[in-house]
């Protein structure tokens, strides 16, 4: 074997395990994510990820991406995710944020983001207003 063929299988093998330890830290899937997220963020995580379920295209794919569940449909759709003290809504993409900018006054938001508390998720409608703008601009990505 040359010394560059050792290297390149050098390099391959430990970029697999440490991607591979990588995964191993977190969860796996949704279901776990939500399951080990404290109360009462739990109960606001299940009323999103129900809320975005009854909207979202049967084709559409729930996976954890960037560490945070997310739904995906003709590219990233939306995310969301609970921290110590607020939950959050990622609409992956901050153009959206600026068409319900009245809406959202009672949220904290920063580019890209919307906060909550723990115990007060945001409300439905809004929810389901953001995700059918995001299903929009992803339709409107994939005709391009």
């Amino acid at each position: 074997m040359t010394r560059r063929a050792c290297y390149t299988r050098a390099f391959r093998m430990q970029k697999t395990s440490t991607s591979s330890a990588k995964r191993a830290t977190g969860p796996s899937d949704v279901g776990r994510y939500i399951a080990r997220a404290p109360e009462p963020g739990r109960a606001t995580l299940k009323k999103i990820r129900a809320t975005i379920r009854s909207i979202v295209p049967h084709d559409a794919t729930e996976a954890i991406s960037y560490g945070i569940p997310a739904f995906h449909w003709n590219g990233a759709l939306v995310g969301y995710a609970v921290f110590k003290n607020h939950c959050s809504f990622f609409p992956m993409g901050s153009s959206v944020l600026e068409s319900f900018r009245d809406e959202l006054r009672p949220c904290r938001t920063a580019k890209g983001t919307l906060s909550f508390p723990l115990d007060k998720p945001m409300p439905a409608s809004l929810i389901k207003k953001i995700v059918k703008a995001r299903l929009a601009q992803n339709a409107a990505k994939k005709a391009r």
